[in-house]
């Protein structure tokens, strides 16, 4: 792993917690420079700190709001102004909702279409045409919500479907250019994301539904973010549930339907309540 990663420019959005902060630990492992972005500075300071201690050859850190895309500009310049180059972009950031379509604020819709869809897309924009130059990565962190549309997550599930578009139309547009463009879904990891995750007004819920220390740990899918870079992998899935709705909405989309809507209902304090 070293010897591929080593000295690499890897930029990841939404490092400063959960899975984002996990993979900058793994790539700073690698030996690699980074740029981490994030709109808490306070946090992103400790996760740099913490990075260079484990190996990191350089770290930026820059207040961004990935729902701007003057502030993606910005930091993508920053970031070649600093290491002189982009060899991988780790399209991270994100941020969930929890409530039913027809109660939904549309504002909220907005919101996690802001940060999961238009931050990957800004991020992107400004940041291939030096990627290009090193025949690397952009790699988008989905969701198992990206493959089987979720209830109570319409807005979260719209947001990873078109990250999907997106990410796959650059792939095919760039077939002959030697770009990597990876798709990581994850299941349920043990992160904020959740304790975060806008209600129906938009504010955020600040209670998990689920036991977060039984999900799978942020520095696994950190572990298989970084292997689907090193072995240039198009499409991974994470968990056995991530794996099982994958192929059974394939062949009995009606019945997993059904099943997706029952252990949404068994959440605790479930919008179907």
């Amino acid at each position: 792993m070293n010897t591929y990663l080593k000295n690499k420019v890897v930029l990841i959005t939404g490092a400063s917690s959960g899975i984002g902060e996990a993979t900058a630990y793994a790539f700073a492992q690698a030996g690699c420079k980074l740029s981490l972005a994030a709109r808490n500075t306070e946090k992103l300071q400790a996760v740099k700190n913490t990075c260079e201690k484990m190996g990191a050859s350089g770290v930026h850190i820059a207040r961004v709001d990935v729902g701007v895309e003057a502030d993606c500009r910005e930091w993508i310049q920053q970031s070649v102004a600093q290491f002189g180059t982009i060899h991988i972009l780790i399209n991270n950031a994100g941020i969930t909702m929890r409530a039913l379509f027809n109660e939904l604020n549309l504002d909220v819709m907005r919101s996690v279409m802001d940060i999961n869809f238009w931050g990957t897309v800004y991020c992107t924009k400004y940041a291939l045409p030096y990627i290009l130059q090193n025949k690397g990565s952009v790699v988008g962190i989905s969701s198992v919500a990206g493959i089987k549309g979720l209830p109570a997550r319409a807005g979260y599930s719209a947001s990873k479907f078109a990250m999907h578009g997106f990410l796959e139309s650059l792939r095919v547009e760039n077939s002959n250019n030697h770009l990597h463009v990876g798709i990581v879904c994850p299941g349920y990891t043990n992160s904020n994301i959740r304790t975060a995750a806008l209600n129906k007004l938009g504010q955020p819920q600040a209670e998990s539904p689920f036991d977060e220390s039984k999900l799978m740990p942020a520095e696994t899918v950190a572990n298989h973010i970084v292997n689907c870079v090193i072995r240039r992998k198009r499409f991974v899935v994470l968990t056995m549930q991530g794996h099982l709705t994958f192929w059974l909405n394939k062949f009995f989309p009606a019945w997993v339907d059904s099943l997706v809507y029952r252990v949404v209902a068994k959440e605790k304090d479930s919008p179907f309540s």
